[in-house]
């Protein structure tokens, strides 16, 4: 018996913990902790214990197939590649568009976004980021230059007071959750403001359960009762900021005071005084959110509002401080860094500007469109009523069918698409709609990077082979190139060479390469080879703001796109389970977790299903004014009245049948967290 372990880096959120992979005779049984990852410490949370249980299930896509007569049928890679680059090369230019992946590696989501800029010649080059964290990216860039967590998981630990809001980190990122756990028994206060109470709130010594939609008039007069009691840090505002006399201003106006706020949120004043207390009381404080602020029509202002309680109070620049988004997906930063994005190249150089448009023309070797693309709302809503203007789209990894908003909308768009093409491990839900499926390896099957929510990039290393004829996306991507007549544009041989080229072209990358991060990896921005990579970022100074300070500004309370009316009288808002990750697509073909969370549920306050004489175990049709969907009811204290929460993750029963399209207008990302909906009960 041939044995080893292979460490690697989980392949589930944004943490980036790592362990090893147990190998037997060539093939992934099992995983075992890997104990030197400053991230983890070698613990891991229910869905890392079980990261290998996907990787050989039986239904992995071995071969290229083609849609013909409405089935698919096998094909060599030849055939399905002859025939994609055949059809990629009628729709050249602004007809087509590209999805990337925050699941897949950095260097696969590096070479997909060359491919639509220099093979197809599109603007339109997107990835899931554009669902969850782009708010965050425009937000944080807006007021401090970067879009990235400021501190580092561990640094979670050495708070004296932790904000956490919009973010239930025991489910959705357990092992930061363990960190701010660690903070808590050496006396740090932790206040958690949520919906729900849920088991992060559980864990809180205040719980602030506001309504979905009201974050802005919650922080705002916060903000507003620091300022009344002379707890600002005047001389952060006054050396580090700009803009303030303006916000104060505005935040100090009688809509924002805490008894409107109370009436606006349903938090009563007194939970909000001790929270800004607990803020000033304490040495240093950390602000914790993650899509309980991004996934608004305001995510961009949510993202700055946090921002703005971090820079009133001096809790930026310093360990155990600083504004920390969890990023929901195992490498949506390291995509984002990469450019799979329509406004920037690598490194976040933009498409608009002339000297990062010739940087990269040089380096390529071809001309490429210098304008922004569309976002994936935007590219959906173009297949679905302008489908003449839009009729490509290459897809990597990602199932949109389910992640998405509206679904009835999602498959009008997909079945609109002209030539759609879908490059993953399974047949998912989204690739039935695929004219031609290209199959990919899984991360235990390829060498690689991917860049957790520190920032910190880190390895995958190959512990067995892909399944049948299944190739690394980013061969597959230089192969087709090669179809297309621009092989010498792709001439890698290994993983290494693509992250070689990436880093030599992205300024937080370039002091990288593989043997640098072969241990514990680095956290950019690592500028030079001997640069030791950045734990905090923005100690002396916003670097990536013009006079190095950041900027305050006016921010107004608005609600939810959709509110509640007699027709639709309860607030429904989506979110994770410590079970299962987005779509589903891997870890419902784990059988340990597939077997403790088999399916969904809404839940609903016990006053409000008590009214309607739903029991928990009752299936319940919820609906909006887009559509319904039957679901077992989980009667609870632990949802505030009015308000509902279905997980995300399980095709039978989608949320996303009935969550609203309207999206924040700076970030295009859609407002999975508040719409408004009904439930009646299910006739036996």
């Amino acid at each position: 018996m041939d044995f080893k372990y292979v460490p690697t880096t989980c392949p589930y959120c944004g943490t980036g913990c790592s362990f090893n992979l147990v190998v037997v005779d060539g093939k992934v049984v099992g995983t075992a902790p890997f104990q030197r990852s400053p991230v983890n410490e070698g613990r891991v949370c229910p869905k890392g214990s079980y990261a290998h249980e996907f990787v050989n299930a039986p239904d992995r896509l071995k071969t290229p197939m083609i849609k013909k007569d409405g089935k698919f049928v096998e094909a060599s890679w030849d055939e399905a590649l002859d025939l994609v680059a055949e059809k990629f090369a009628q729709y050249k230019g602004e007809q087509s568009s590209v999805i990337c992946c925050a699941r897949a590696s950095n260097e696969d989501n590096y070479a997909l976004q060359k491919f639509g800029r220099c093979v197809m010649q599109t603007p339109n080059i997107d990835h899931c980021a554009r669902l969850c964290h782009a708010s965050t990216v425009a937000g944080l860039a807006q007021i401090f230059g970067s879009g990235a967590m400021t501190n580092s998981v561990s640094d979670l630990a050495d708070t004296n007071c932790a904000f956490i809001i919009g973010s239930n980190n025991f489910e959705a990122h357990p092992l930061a959750g363990r960190r701010l756990m660690q903070a808590k028994k050496k006396g740090a206060k932790i206040i958690v403001c949520d919906p729900r109470r849920t088991p992060t709130a559980k864990q809180a010594h205040l719980h602030i359960q506001h309504y979905s939609g009201t974050d802005i008039a919650l922080l705002n007069g916060m903000m507003q009762y620091i300022i009344q009691n002379g707890w600002e840090n005047k001389d952060f505002i006054e050396k580090r900021t700009v803009g303030y006399e303006e916000f104060k201003k505005n935040v100090m106006q009688e809509k924002y005071s805490l008894e409107n706020v109370s009436k606006i949120t349903g938090v009563p004043v007194d939970d909000i005084k001790t929270a800004c207390q607990w803020i000033h009381e304490a040495e240093k404080t950390t602000a914790v959110y993650t899509l309980g602020i991004t996934q608004h029509t305001v995510g961009v202002d949510n993202v700055r509002s946090v921002g703005f309680l971090q820079m009133l109070t001096g809790n930026m620049g310093k360990p155990g401080t600083g504004v920390n988004p969890l990023r929901g997906q195992n490498n949506v930063q390291g995509a984002c860094d990469m450019g799979a994005l329509p406004n920037v190249f690598p490194g976040y150089q933009k498409v608009t500007d002339e000297a990062a448009v010739k940087k990269f023309e040089d380096a390529w070797g071809c001309k490429m469109p210098a304008k922004i693309g569309l976002t994936i709302p935007e590219m959906l809503d173009t297949f679905a009523d302008e489908p003449e203007k839009l009729k490509c789209l290459y897809l990597m990894g990602e199932n949109p069918i389910i992640s998405d908003p509206d679904i009835a909308h999602v498959d009008k768009a997909l079945k609109n698409i002209e030539f759609l093409v879908v490059q993953d491990i399974f047949l998912t839900e989204t690739a039935e709609y695929a004219d031609v499926v290209l199959p990919a390896v899984c991360y235990a099957e390829k060498d690689g990077t991917q860049t957790n929510t520190e920032r910190r990039v880190q390895r995958w290393r190959k512990a067995q082979d892909g399944p049948g004829e299944s190739k690394y996306d980013w061969q597959i991507i230089a192969e087709l190139a090669a179809k297309m007549g621009m092989g010498d544009k792709f001439p890698w041989a290994n993983a290494s060479e693509v992250f070689d080229e990436m880093a030599a072209l992205t300024p937080q990358y370039c002091g990288m390469n593989y043997e640098r991060i072969e241990k514990e990896g680095l956290q950019w921005p690592c500028p030079t080879c001997d640069h030791p990579g950045t734990k905090v970022l923005h100690c002396e100074t916003f670097a990536g703001m013009p006079d190095g300070k950041s900027v305050f500004a006016p921010i107004e309370h608005r609600p939810p796109a959709e509110q509640t009316d007699a027709d639709y009288p309860f607030i429904l808002t989506t979110g994770a389970t410590i079970w299962h990750w987005p779509s589903g697509t891997m870890t419902r073909r784990s059988e340990s977790l597939n077997r403790d969370c088999p399916t969904g549920w809404i839940e609903i306050n016990e006053e409000d299903a008590a009214e309607m004489g739903i029991e928990t175990g009752d299936i319940v049709t919820a609906y909006s004014r887009r559509g319904e969907v039957d679901v077992p009811a989980r009667k609870t204290p632990d949802i505030k009245k009015g308000v509902m929460f279905m997980p995300f993750h399980f095709w039978e029963c989608r949320a996303n049948w009935i969550t609203n399209t309207p999206y924040d207008p700076v970030s295009k990302t859609p407002e999975y967290k508040a719409c408004a909906i009904n439930v009646k009960k299910k006739e036996a």
